[in-house]
């Protein structure tokens, strides 16, 4: 039977859409089904559109007020953006300005940089951090071994100099540099302090010359759009990290 059903299928006659009357013809097309679904759909979108702006309309506030309210003016009916005072300037003079912002951005980055490594010369950044990262675990044979285990003795130094992570001198060395004298809890803590806040001042440093450093590089890419004759292509948006990446057609030089 599916035989008979399909050999029936390919006898029969294409089907034909209807046409439009020749009386019509003045008309145009004969609008079909799928062109009235999407003009159905481009309505029913434009519907919704005008209804979440009403909506919005009746939600506004009359008292709030906006800074785009003073920087717009309506002009035959249209709002238009009003010209700022920086378009008064010409393109050479925003150059200037852009390339003398460019210069001080540059030298304060400069000079983060040095400040930078003259205390990355002072300190040594093996113990940036307060928490210890490895442990030294050393094993008695008793418990009333550990309860009397005396950590000074067994590393032959001071009590004063357990919690270094380096340059944890022993007791001989103390005695042949005369230095014995001169540990002291007190001494030892001011100095861990100072040295807290100089990785500190470190932390900030490095942190503001990256910030720097963005804001120059986000500079100097808007310098370089000020030039209108060339042609350029976006390739990355601009971002918190980084600035917008364009591509210039090539332009040969003569």
């Amino acid at each position: 039977m599916s035989s008979l059903r399909n050999a029936s299928k390919a006898g029969a006659r294409t089907y034909r859409e209807r046409k439009q009357p020749g009386n019509r013809a003045h008309l145009g097309l004969l609008e079909k089904k799928k062109d009235y679904k999407l003009r159905a759909d481009d309505y029913q979108r434009k519907q919704n559109t005008l209804k979440a702006l009403k909506r919005k309309a009746q939600d506004r506030n009359p008292d709030e007020f906006y800074h785009n309210m003073v920087h717009t003016q309506k002009v035959e009916g249209v709002h238009q953006q009003k010209e700022s005072d920086v378009a008064e300037c010409s393109e050479d003079q925003l150059k200037l300005m852009y390339s003398q912002d460019l210069r001080y951005i540059t030298m304060k980055r400069t000079s983060e940089l040095r400040k930078i490594e003259r205390l990355k010369a002072s300190l040594h950044l093996l113990d940036a951090s307060e928490e210890h990262q490895n442990k030294h675990i050393i094993y008695v044979d008793t418990k009333k071994e550990a309860k009397q285990f005396d950590a000074a003795k067994h590393f032959d130094t001071h009590p004063a100099l357990l919690g270094r992570k380096y340059n944890r001198p022993t007791m001989e060395t103390l005695q042949k540099g005369a230095l014995i004298g001169c540990v002291d809890e007190e001494e030892l803590a001011k100095h861990a302090k100072e040295r807290e806040k100089k990785y500190k001042e470190l932390t900030r440093r490095i942190k503001r010359e990256k910030e720097l450093d963005i804001l120059s590089q986000k500079m100097q890419m808007t310098k370089n759009l000020m030039d209108k004759k060339l042609k350029r292509k976006k390739v990355k948006a601009e971002t918190k990290e980084s600035a917008a990446q364009y591509r210039w057609c090539f332009k040969r030089k003569r």
